[in-house]
């Protein structure tokens, strides 16, 4: 759940350079799915291109490209919330006879009606990261188990509270108003692994425990953060345990503690495995956080398209589950009785960005 900007200027020339790309593709025969030398056309439609997040998605999948013999046309949105410039980039891949693309969404549900124009003219469409909603609306979603990420950051918090003997009183930093799937999964879990009735899970702020101080949501950005936590605190000082939806909010809300001379009373956990988050780990900012592999999530779904291309083959999902699971991984210096982690030299060797 990264946060990126991405300058005009910059949006301008990838646009001109995708456009031109493109334009090139559709004079070479590409209706034909293929490109001017013969390999087959695969799409890369990420939410931004500058956060490291999806720099490493891309690099995943610009090395299994390159494995499996295909042209990869890479896309992104101006900002997150872009849907605008996602719903282009299929238009541009259909008209390029792409074989089939990979899409983080930027509006789970806004992009949904490409989507089903995209598969109505027989591309094969794998979301990444987060789902569509419905998340029938594609072929298949090759993601981070979110509710695991959140449920392992709680389950580490709670035997650590358990262990020093202390009650929690808990501030949630949320991503925003919305209330979309990634968001609703980390937090819910997170509670869950806490040992807190979360009533609805597919709802946020709706539990009664008296344990949890508030809400407040980030933008899942480091500004976002330290404002959402500076208000919790006016709201609650006593607050000990901060769950945030990603270690920029992270970040933040160290900033502010820091600022109120509480960094050292209060415990944060988070989700991402980037490496300024690891490194937090390592500096005692963040106390646990929940690894994800965007690496891996790009090249398996690179592969996938490249299989359907091939014979027609479509992805499954991982027993048990409606997405194929791409792993996580608790990533802490301070391991708890119970809870199964790995420490930051391991992090470092394997985070991202």
């Amino acid at each position: 759940m990264p946060r990126t900007r991405i300058t005009g200027r910059r949006l301008s020339a990838m646009g001109l350079a995708a456009a031109l790309s493109l334009s090139a593709a559709a004079c070479s025969g590409s209706d034909t799915g293929a490109s001017s030398d013969g390999k087959p056309i695969v799409g890369l439609i990420t939410k931004t291109d500058t956060n490291p997040f999806f720099v490493k998605m891309k690099e995943g999948a610009q090395q299994a490209a390159q494995q499996q013999g295909i042209e990869l046309q890479t896309f992104a949105g101006k900002q997150d919330g872009d849907n605008e410039a996602q719903v282009q980039a299929i238009e541009n891949l259909i008209s390029v006879g792409a074989k089939g693309f990979l899409i983080t969404p930027n509006d789970s549900k806004a992009i949904v009606p490409a989507i089903d124009k995209a598969r109505q003219a027989g591309l094969l469409v794998i979301a990444l990261d987060t789902p569509t909603d419905p998340a029938g609306a594609v072929d298949a979603t090759f993601a981070t188990d979110n509710y695991q990420a959140g449920l392992l950051i709680g389950q580490w918090a709670k035997a650590k509270f358990a262990a020093d003997g202390k009650q929690a009183k808990i501030a949630l930093l949320d991503l925003n108003a919305n209330q979309i799937s990634v968001d609703v999964q980390r937090d819910q879990g997170f509670l869950e692994g806490f040992g807190v009735d979360v009533k609805d899970k597919t709802k946020i702020g709706d539990e009664a425990d008296p344990r949890i101080a508030g809400h407040d949501v980030t933008d899942g950005a480091e500004d976002g953060g330290r404002t959402a936590m500076e208000n919790l605190l006016q709201k609650d000082p006593s607050i000990n345990l901060v769950y945030t939806i990603n270690e920029p909010a992270a970040a933040g809300a160290y900033e502010a503690l820091k600022a109120a001379g509480k960094e050292k009373d209060v415990t944060i956990v988070s989700v991402d495995g980037g490496c300024p988050g690891v490194n937090n780990v390592k500096g005692g900012v963040i106390g646990a956080t929940s690894m994800q592999f965007p690496l891996k999530m790009a090249s398996l779904g690179v592969e996938s398209i490249a299989k359907f291309a091939k014979d027609g083959t479509k992805p499954t999902a991982t027993e048990g589950k409606t997405f194929t699971d791409t792993g996580v991984q608790l990533i802490s210096d301070q391991p708890q009785t119970g809870v199964d982690s790995k420490d930051s030299t391991w992090g470092k060797d394997n985070c991202w960005g």
